[in-house]
Parts: structure tokens; C-alpha cells; sequence
């Protein structure tokens, strides 16, 4: 028998970024019932930025945030030949990779900020020009450290978030399957999506999103949870790697079935 047999997982990542995980996910034998908590969308004249800054003398790291930091930044790549390019994690470096400028630093364990502020080569960036591809309002702690390491940092925003749109007889019929317990792992992972999910306004979904189980990447998308009130179960996975999910729900199944 397939090891997530009969299990339901809620899957929320934006539609561009689901279907690795959701077939993951059926390979196990689990249902995945998608339902994109976040909308991912270009900034306007994103490639245009800082036509300035850019020209005027060459960045000497270039960090990209995320796998959707390089899809929509990618044409900046034309911009900075000599520069090296970091990524926030294995995701981001694949995307990298596949646009034909692989990443010469990358966190080794910890894929986020924190992770990829410990290496080595971020350590001692005094005088030195970096640009952080990003998405609008993302967090400011790569920024804020590296420029109190005495780096000078740009932004360069490509993407935003946006809530998703869902009808209420899509958002009822999760509703039923929560209530019904046919859904009982959710995936947050992101805090961003975390907190779209949380902020759909439909009372009753709200309600049934602490029947089940969330999964998460780590303590800092669980702490946002908890700060938002969430009193439902929360599983860490390792990483937000899919195969990572995937084989936290796997441990949380063995676990539950005493096998």
C-alpha cells in the first residue's frame, strides 16, 4: 500500500510552484486538493531598475531571494556578467542553473536568510556592492545585516504577492473536507503563505483550518502561526524542499499509525 494512502493534503503554494509537490504528494498515494493561498505577479518596470546604480559600477554579489526572484529577474542577469550570484537555497539555485548562471553561494543546512548569512562568503563584505533580487515588502534582515557588515546594498523588488481569488463554493467545499476530515495535513510554506491562507474571509473555512495538521518549514513560518492565533497542530519539515514535505508527512503518518 502507498504510504500516504488515504491521507489529504491541502496544498497552498502559488499555481506556478505547486505541481512538483502535488505529484510528489499522489505518487504517495496521498489526494492533493490545491488551493493557491498567494497570487505571484511581475512588478512593473522591475527590469528597468536602477539603471543608475547598475551602470555606474559593478555589483560584486548578487543575491536572489527565491526560485520567483530569478523567474522574474532573470533578464538582470544580462546587466551583471562578472558579478557572483548567490541563492537563498536549492530551489532558487535550480532556477538558477536552468537559466544558465549557476550560484556560487549557497547556505549549507538552513535555507533562509539566516542560513545564507552564516557562509562564509557573506562574512567580511565591508566596501563591497550587492544587490538583493527580491519581492516587494519581503524581509529586510538580509539588507539591514549586510549592510551593517559594511556592504552597500541595493534592492532590486521583481515580484509581489497578492491574495488569491476563490469562489465561495470552492472555499465551502474545502470547508466540508476539513470538517469531514478528508483533509488533514495543510501546507503553510511560507509566512507569507501562511498568513494569505489565514486572511481568506470566509468564517466558516477559518474555523476548519484547526482541524488539521500544518505542516511548515521551520520554526520562523511556525512562530507566525502561533502569533496569528493558529492553536492547530504544526509539523516542521526539514526544509521547504518538496521532497522534504513530503517525507515529514510520511514520519507524522508512521507516527500516527504506530507503524
Amino acid at each position: 500500500m502507498p504510504r500516504l494512502q488515504g491521507v489529504g493534503v491541502l496544498v497552498t503554494r502559488p499555481v506556478q510552484q505547486a505541481e512538483r509537490l502535488c505529484a510528489l504528494l499522489e505518487a504517495e498515494g496521498a489526494v492533493a486538493v490545491r488551493l493557491p493561498a498567494i497570487g505571484i505577479e511581475p512588478v512593473p518596470g522591475a527590469h528597468e531598475f536602477a539603471a543608475g546604480p547598475m551602470a555606474s559600477q559593478p555589483f560584486d554579489l548578487v543575491i536572489f531571494t527565491s526560485a520567483n526572484a530569478v523567474r522574474f529577474g532573470a533578464a538582470l542577469l544580462e546587466r551583471l556578467p562578472g558579478a557572483a550570484l548567490a541563492a537563498i537555497g536549492p530551489a532558487t539555485a535550480r532556477a538558477l542553473e536552468a537559466a544558465g548562471r549557476p550560484a556560487a553561494v549557497t547556505p549549507a543546512g538552513r535555507f533562509d536568510s539566516e542560513g545564507l548569512l552564516a557562509h562564509p562568503r557573506l562574512a567580511n563584505l565591508a566596501g563591497r556592492r550587492v544587490l538583493i533580487v527580491t519581492g516587494l515588502h519581503g524581509r529586510e534582515l538580509l539588507r539591514e545585516e549586510l549592510t551593517r557588515r559594511g556592504a552597500h546594498v541595493d534592492i532590486a523588488p521583481v515580484y509581489r504577492r497578492e491574495a488569491a481569488a476563490h469562489g465561495a463554493a470552492e472555499l465551502g467545499s474545502i470547508a466540508a473536507r476539513l470538517r469531514a476530515g478528508e483533509i488533514q495535513i495543510i501546507t503553510a510554506t511560507s509566512a507569507e503563505t501562511a498568513a494569505g491562507l489565514l486572511q481568506i474571509p470566509d468564517a466558516d473555512l477559518r474555523r476548519e483550518l484547526e482541524r488539521a495538521h500544518w505542516l511548515v518549514p521551520g520554526a520562523r513560518v511556525a512562530g507566525a502561526l502561533r502569533a496569528s492565533g493558529l492553536e492547530a497542530p504544526i509539523l516542521q519539515a526539514e526544509s521547504a524542499e518538496d521532497h522534504d514535505l513530503v517525507a515529514a508527512i510520511v514520519r507524522w503518518r508512521s507516527s500516527a499509525s504506530g507503524a
